[in-house]
């Protein structure tokens, strides 16, 4: 890791930052012009300043590396790419029970094929919606005995348009999205209600519903949490993610992040074997982002605050 960690300092040192943004351009297919490129020139090379220091300060944890958000500011990247305040937190959500059998030392259900493909919210805040979805459809799976290739992926703009409880693209809670599904009958399937990364007019159709919940639980505690992982479903957590904007790889340690929730993801396994246990987290910014989609939060220290608000649903 020290190794790795120098070597990064050294080729971020040694960067002609014009022609390497001129790279990232063609890369990402954005073009600037005028005081916009001198804007984003200036803080892609902010970015890579920042990028250096928190590879210099990782400690073993998380490595950073310039990505698809290098253009952004962290104010623009939270202001794009997380949750607004959210409503209010309901007082009672039903604990889920769990049996007595001990849960293996790691489990993940992208391998056992219970999970659709990485998603990609855009820039919207709609990350609640996602990741009430994903749980959605990977308890469907299991329910059902799918597979990702007979599964139809659900419609997370259903949920952004149609929950009135909460703010679309300016934030939300699983749980509320879990609630409007049950009171609407269920959800459609992507196909039939595609994504725009926007608030727009609540077009549900009955007919199109692919899957249906009765009801759903939370879960507290991370050993609770890796036996609900291991003996029920992936999860719906929330986090601060307001330091993975860069994220590339490694476990990211409680150190690297703070606990104000701000962004919903899905929990779909662990690894609690090794020097750093951690937790695989499947994200909504796209497979181009960190390992493939996913990033590691260091088990058993309520990294990034996602013990505060895990839940399933039951179908």
């Amino acid at each position: 890791m020290i190794v790795l960690l120098s070597f990064l300092a050294l080729v971020f040192a040694s960067i002609d930052v014009e022609t390497e943004f001129s790279k990232w351009l063609e890369n990402n297919q954005k073009t600037y012009t005028g005081e916009e490129y001198q804007l984003r020139l200036a803080v892609f090379a902010s970015n890579i300043e920042l990028i250096q220091q928190l590879n210099e300060n990782s400690n073993g944890g998380a490595t950073y590396s310039l990505n698809q958000f290098a253009d952004l500011t962290p104010q623009e990247f939270n202001s794009f790419y997380l949750g607004s305040v959210p409503p209010a937190i309901p007082e009672d959500i039903p604990e889920l029970v769990l049996g007595p059998e001990a849960p293996p030392d790691t489990f993940d259900w992208v391998s056992k094929g219970k999970t659709t493909a990485v998603k990609n919210q855009g820039q919207c805040g709609s990350c609640w919606a996602f990741s009430a979805t994903e749980n959605i459809e990977s308890v469907w799976m299991i329910a059902k005995d799918l597979t990702p290739t007979t599964m139809k992926p659900l419609a997370p703009q259903q949920i952004v348009d149609c929950d009135k409880r909460d703010g679309g693209c300016n934030g939300g809670w699983p749980y509320n999205a879990y609630t409007y599904v049950i009171q609407a009958g269920g959800q459609d399937t992507e196909a039939s209600y595609p994504y725009h990364a926007k608030n727009q007019n609540c077009a549900f159709i009955a007919a199109d519903v692919e899957a249906k919940i009765t009801s759903y639980n939370s879960i507290t505690g991370e050993a609770n949490m890796i036996a609900a992982t291991a003996t029920v479903a992936p999860l719906s957590i929330c986090v601060d993610a307001s330091q993975w904007q860069f994220y590339k790889s490694g476990v990211m340690t409680a150190a690297q992040c703070g606990t104000s929730i701000d962004h919903c993801v899905q929990a779909v396994g662990y690894d609690i074997t090794g020097s750093t246990p951690y937790w695989n987290v499947r994200n909504s910014w796209g497979a181009s982002w960190g390992l493939q989609g996913y990033i590691r939060l260091q088990y058993g220290h309520n990294t990034c605050g996602l013990t505060s608000h895990a839940t399933t649903v039951v179908v």
